[in-house]
């Protein structure tokens, strides 16, 4: 019987601290000595290790959390993907954009009850975003550059865009937040493009509304099917991350879906996980070498 390969990655704990939980975890799990992947230093650390046993990958996982490490089940479908799908709020970048803009004009708490709703798949999403929209009905839209200058870029994300792109490899961000931010997320990162919901705005102000037609979750795996046509791959190609509901049917679609910090609805419909890692485990999940990595 063939030896079954896992996937050890985290961003939390150092290497050698990786070291030692991955000596536990071989012991606890008949594991083979692990093959350290990365460098010490490195902001994402991963290892690979063996199971003669085709692994309960609940308890396994359940395990490595502890420790502060993710584990993940190598296949046939972890190489290199010809495409990147990349959900942007919560993904690409930290906390999400109409939160941020919420919290600039004083009603924080109540847009972001309505942002979480929507990525536990609890709202419909055009509902969300209808009554996240209205509530900011009349402010000014200098607020947006305010929101833009807030961004923080996820960790390994540019290390991401960067070594797919190196090897020919486009990225596409597409997210059912705003083109205002993600144009400018795209053009930081070295997106090919960008898909999103445009704001509406009317004589400098907000109108309460966005202009169709709209993103969500339908018309994120329409575009990854469209791509595919364009660039002549499958969906076998194409790899996808993203953190909400509003992402899984792009990450079901896709040849590997990747649940990033994801909410308990995807992580319950999605097997590949990283809760402890950042962007750049996408890179291993790839089976890239750390040797081919592009640092911006």
């Amino acid at each position: 019987m063939a030896s079954t390969p896992y996937l050890f990655t985290t961003s939390i704990i150092s290497h050698a601290e990786m070291m030692i939980a991955m000596n536990s975890l071989s012991d606890r799990f008949q594991l083979a000595a692990p093959h350290f992947q990365s460098q010490e230093g490195d902001s994402c650390q991963a290892a690979r290790s063996l199971s003669e046993i085709d692994l309960d990958l609940g308890l396994l996982r359940q395990a490595a959390a502890e420790m502060s490490l993710d584990v993940n089940k190598l296949t046939i479908t972890n190489t290199p993907k010809a495409l990147l799908m990349a959900d942007m709020d919560a993904t690409m970048i930290r906390g999400e954009s109409l939160d941020e803009l919420a919290t600039l004009v004083g009603i924080g708490p109540e847009i972001a009850q309505i942002t979480a709703r929507a990525m536990a798949g609890e709202l419909d999403f055009e509902a969300a975003l209808t009554a996240r929209l209205s509530l900011l009905e009349g402010e000014n839209a200098s607020l947006l550059d305010k929101v833009i200058a807030m961004t923080v870029i996820t960790c390994g994300a540019a290390a991401l865009v960067a070594t797919m792109r190196s090897q020919g490899h486009p990225a596409c961000l597409v997210s059912g937040g705003c083109t205002f931010l993600t144009r400018h997320v795209a053009a930081e990162l070295g997106f090919s493009g960008h898909h999103a919901n445009e704001i509406e705005i009317k004589n400098g102000v907000l109108s309460g509304g966005f202009l169709p037609p709209l993103l969500d979750k339908s018309a994120k795996a329409r575009i990854l099917a469209e791509l595919c046509l364009q660039h002549d791959i499958t969906a076998h190609d194409v790899i996808a991350v993203g953190d909400g509901a509003n992402d899984l049917e792009m990450l079901t679609a896709a040849g590997l879906g990747i649940a990033f910090e994801g909410k308990p609805a995807l992580r319950a419909q999605i097997s590949d996980q990283l809760s402890f890692s950042d962007l750049s485990a996408l890179l291993y999940l790839q089976s890239y070498d750390r040797a081919d990595f592009i640092t911006p």
